[in-house]
């Protein structure tokens, strides 16, 4: 009877996976924005012919020989996606790669396998792919989700350092100003226009959440969910590097337990996790832009005290919200950009190569010219940094923040 009952259930998901995807075999399109290799559209087609010639849904042998072409079209793709820098790679290729991991999440979902792997692969369709069928593995990953039971963070969320590093003090004369509530004429006119920083407090309060997140709480909506985290203390040191890994494992790697220095930063986690972005607004004051409200890119920055952004400027305005923990952040106007020393590669030109709190005055005498003013950002806390301004950031505790870029 459990066999059943278990065979029951695994068609009910069946049914509501296969009312995500076109009703005939033929509005499944499998388009691709541009050119890819001969040998791509069978395989395609073929695994089309699997998903829609089974009669309920693909078992036994179709669902393996689905899962297989997933693997195959993946593997193929992911050679195009890592042969160059990722601005080159075209576009279809990426489709391919989705199309990989949307066929083979809908095999291990066919077959009744655990549903964890069919999550990854669509995480991995969502961070390295591009949208194919309005998106469907957006839409395909949360109906899988609901099945999975909440994760909860293992062990207690407080991290002992033995010696953690002093909250540095903010000297008046380099204090940012702080702003209550100011009107959208009175931001633009002092603030937006002259290009001046400005902490600003009372503007999100609202948000649904500065009460709801914890770590905990991030644990238990996003546990299953991979996204990339960077290992070691900032991104310019020679043994830093990436790593995809769930939410859960993050958390107890590297927020719970004091393994090493991991980030997950610069990531467009509201995208990704649509249930996050119910959570939050955009600051009112965006409307000041010239771009729409799509063309706002929103970024996550979640990670354990001690994390570090070395100083570096960005190429639009940027409100920097702070939810939970405290963020300790130097300023500098791009005035200074001789002073601070960038970096020579391309890659880094927007990164200096002084350690803001440790400088070497031998190595770059010219910091000390260097005015900058400073902050310890604080929950529900906001910061305007002008485009092209130069910014060091510190996390003091275990931190949440959420970063607006617009023009």
């Amino acid at each position: 009877m459990a066999a059943l009952g278990a065979e029951g259930a695994g068609d009910a998901l069946w049914a509501e996976v296969r009312a995500l995807l076109p009703g005939a075999e033929e509005g499944l399109t499998l388009a691709l924005s541009g050119e890819v290799e001969d040998c791509i559209p069978p395989l395609l087609r073929r695994a089309r012919r699997l998903l829609y010639g089974a009669a309920g849904r693909p078992r036994g042998t179709e669902a393996a020989a689905l899962g297989r072409l997933g693997d195959v079209l993946r593997d193929y793709s992911w050679e195009k996606l890592n042969a160059g820098p990722w601005w080159e790679v075209g576009k279809a290729w990426r489709q391919v790669y989705a199309y990989g991991c949307l066929f083979g999440a809908l095999a291990q979902v066919a077959a009744g396998r655990p549903l964890p792997p069919a999550v990854r692969l669509c995480d991995l369709g969502l961070l390295m792919g591009a949208s194919v069928l309005d998106n469907v593995l957006a839409r395909l990953v949360r109906v899988l989700q609901a099945q999975l039971p909440r994760a909860a963070a293992q062990g207690s969320a407080k991290r002992v350092r033995v010696d953690p590093p002093p909250v540095p003090v903010v000297q008046p004369e380099n204090a940012l100003p702080h702003l209550h509530c100011p009107s959208l004429e009175h931001f633009r006119d002092n603030y937006l226009i002259p290009q001046k920083p400005v902490v600003l407090e009372g503007i999100i309060d609202h948000w649904p959440c500065m009460k709801k997140w914890s770590v905990d709480y991030f644990c238990q909506v996003a546990g299953c969910r991979t996204v990339p985290v960077e290992l070691g203390s900032r991104y310019t040191d020679e043994e830093w590097s990436q790593k995809l890994m769930t939410v859960s494992d993050f958390i107890s790697q590297y927020i719970v337990n004091e393994n090493s220095v991991g980030y997950l930063a610069q990531h467009q986690l509201f995208d990704q996790i649509p249930e996050l972005k119910e959570d939050i607004g955009i600051p009112d004051y965006c409307c000041l832009g010239e771009g729409e409200e799509d063309d706002i890119t929103i970024n996550a920055w979640f990670g354990p005290e001690g994390t570090i952004s070395p100083l570096h400027q960005d190429p639009q305005q940027n409100f920097l919200v702070q939810v939970f923990g405290r963020k300790y952040i130097r300023l500098y106007s791009p005035e200074d950009s001789e002073n601070l020393y960038p970096h020579e590669s391309q890659i880094l030109h927007n990164t200096s190569q002084v350690d803001v709190e440790d400088p070497d005055l031998v190595k770059f005498p010219n910091f000390r010219k260097a005015a900058f003013q400073s902050c310890i950002l604080m929950p529900g806390q906001v910061l305007f940094i002008p485009v092209k301004y130069w910014h060091y950031v510190r996390s003091l505790d275990i931190s949440f923040s959420v970063s607006f870029w617009w023009s």
